[in-house]
């Protein structure tokens, strides 16, 4: 479980980097309208730093309570934010290419 919640945080992380460079380089656009007005600002890194610490926090407590039904909910969030990570890399290197 530690390890899952390693790599979402850390997939976590890199999406909200990646997309803050896609985004303020005119790259691609914020596909969450909640996200969108906050991507380019500091803020939005941090929310995204903020909210991921809660989620694991959150998943942690109830994987002591409920492991069967955490652990399913975090393998599908990480395979989630594994293909949103991936699609954002292909954007980024796409990028790469036309700079």
């Amino acid at each position: 479980m530690k390890c899952l919640l390693g790599l979402l945080s850390s997939f976590e992380i890199s999406d909200g980097v990646i997309t803050h460079f896609l985004v303020s380089s005119g790259l691609a656009r914020e596909g969450n309208p909640l996200m969108a007005p906050l991507v380019g600002n500091v803020s939005f890194l941090v929310l995204k730093v903020v909210g991921v610490l809660l989620c694991v926090f959150l998943l942690w407590r109830l994987y002591k309570r409920f492991r069967r039904a955490t652990m399913i909910v975090t393998i599908t969030v990480v395979v989630f934010y594994g293909l949103l990570l991936a699609w954002n890399l292909g954007l980024f290197v796409a990028g790469l290419s036309l700079i």
